[in-house]
């Protein structure tokens, strides 16, 4: 009996073996690199951050034109129905006395003369030149610029955490797949033990308490099975609307890890110092607010420009035909001296706030380059101990074997350490894989980039 069994379950595993092999060897191979790039490809947090730096580039190039002349054109037709006239009355300029009996009235009658015509035309072009304003046009350049530094470094931030984020799910598909394993082989066992209970129940050497506290075991396992199925599939539904890529229909790569040595902490924290997007976007924020605030000191100048310009008229006889002109233009706004007090206290609260941030984000990010160190630290620690049990689980099972080929066990002596040995193998990955994340976040706070 126990013999048909054994043949029955090999040849059983065998069937599984054979008919899985087609269909993995239809599925493509989806490397964490071809991720990765799918993701930064398609993410339209990242297409929209790339067109906010456009459109901040576009403002500083809009920003840049102010410091040039400006020039205006302006011309009118108009039709007048109906137009002045000058009147000068009989005898206005006195009168003119040729004799003693004769005087001529000057005019001798009364004189009409029209002043314009009915249709009237005017063309210009006036050019301006602001002067003063030079300065504050300057600073707000700079102010656009910095504008554009800090866009790109959210970008960056943006596509570090899409990468991240990919990683993470990644692996966790990944350490899923081992945990599968294991409770594959964990059910193979519980399989063929209530094939032997039930043998045994036959043979009236067992009781049905074997029988179901075994049944009740195989139920727990594979609700466990069903847990990382689904699991799984949640992975990879967000890995897919991170992507654009169903993963369940690729072979997942896996990663070669080997612990390192992390570098010296003084290292890791000047690196962190130039490279960490937070930090960078709160330093920014700082140059920002203090362009702001002298761009409001600049605001107490007054406008002077020069001022240039032709004109050309046709209709009104009583101005020149052509008529080019030059000046100076002054402007001065008494009551915006009084608001732009307030203006100025605004961007010194502004500018206060900016450094404080900038501070808070040094403090948090020692703390997490600290944290990231230590959390290295601890998972090559755990992968050395995991390494260590499944060392130990590959020799009792090469024991197991061995016994097996001298026929001094029986198979359910092989599954169960099977079940240990894939069970050792999900830990030790598990543990490569943290280490592994570990290792990008430290690379993402001190490099601005995580690990290929």
């Amino acid at each position: 009996m126990k013999s048909k069994h054994i043949i029955h379950c090999i040849a059983a595993l065998l069937l599984v073996t054979l008919s899985e092999r087609p269909a993995l060897a239809q599925q493509q191979t989806l490397t964490l690199q071809q991720a990765v790039d799918a993701a930064l490809a398609n993410n339209h947090l990242l297409k929209a951050k790339s067109l906010q730096i456009e459109e901040k580039k576009a403002k500083v190039k809009e920003d840049a034109i102010k410091k040039y002349p400006a020039v205006t054109l302006n011309s009118t037709w108009q039709y007048n129905a109906n137009i002045g006239e000058l009147v000068i009355p009989r005898g206005s300029f006195a009168a003119l006395p040729l004799n003693a009996s004769t005087v001529i009235q000057l005019p001798d009658a009364d004189r009409s003369f029209e002043l314009g015509r009915h249709q009237n035309f005017n063309a210009g072009a006036t050019i301006y030149q602001p002067l003063t304003h030079q300065p504050k046009i300057q600073t707000g350049l700079e102010v656009g610029k910095t504008d554009i530094l800090i866009a790109a470094q959210e970008k960056r931030k943006a596509a570090l955490q899409i990468e991240q984020a990919v990683e993470k799910l990644y692996f966790g598909i990944l350490i899923n797949s081992r945990k599968e394993d294991e409770l594959k082989a964990k059910l193979e066992l519980s399989k063929l033990r209530l094939y032997d209970v039930e043998s045994a129940l036959l043979s009236g050497k067992a009781i049905h308490l074997s029988k179901e506290g075994l049944q009740a075991s195989r139920a727990d396992e594979e609700q466990e099975l069903l847990k990382l199925i689904i699991q799984r599939e949640d992975y990879a539904a967000d890995l897919r609307r991170l992507t654009g890529i169903d993963v369940l229909k690729f072979n997942l790569n896996p990663i070669d890890i080997n612990p390192s040595q992390p570098e010296e902490m003084p290292d890791y924290q000047s690196s962190a110092l130039s490279a960490n997007a937070d930090l960078s976007i709160a330093e920014l924020t700082v140059n920002k607010t203090r362009l702001a605030l002298k761009a409001a000191r600049q605001n107490y100048l007054p406008e002077v420009g020069i001022i240039a310009g032709y004109t050309y008229q046709q209709g009104n006889i009583l101005y020149p035909t052509n008529n080019p002109f030059a000046g100076l233009n002054f402007k001065w706004n008494i009551q915006d001296l009084f608001a732009n007090k307030q203006v100025l206290n605004q961007r010194s609260l502004q500018l206060q706030q900016a450094k404080e941030n900038e501070a808070n984000a040094l403090e948090q990010l020692q703390a997490d380059v600290e944290k990231a160190v230590r959390k290295i630290s601890q998972a090559e620690a755990l992968v050395n101990a995991a390494q260590k049990v499944l060392n130990f689980r590959r020799q009792e099972l090469k024991v197991q074997l061995d016994k097996q080929a001298a026929g001094l066990n029986v198979l359910a002596d092989v599954l169960s350490t099977r079940s240990t040995v894939a069970k050792a193998e999900a830990d030790l990955y598990g543990a490569l894989l943290n280490y592994r994340l570990a290792q990008s976040e430290l690379n993402t706070l001190t490099k601005g980039e995580t690990l290929r």
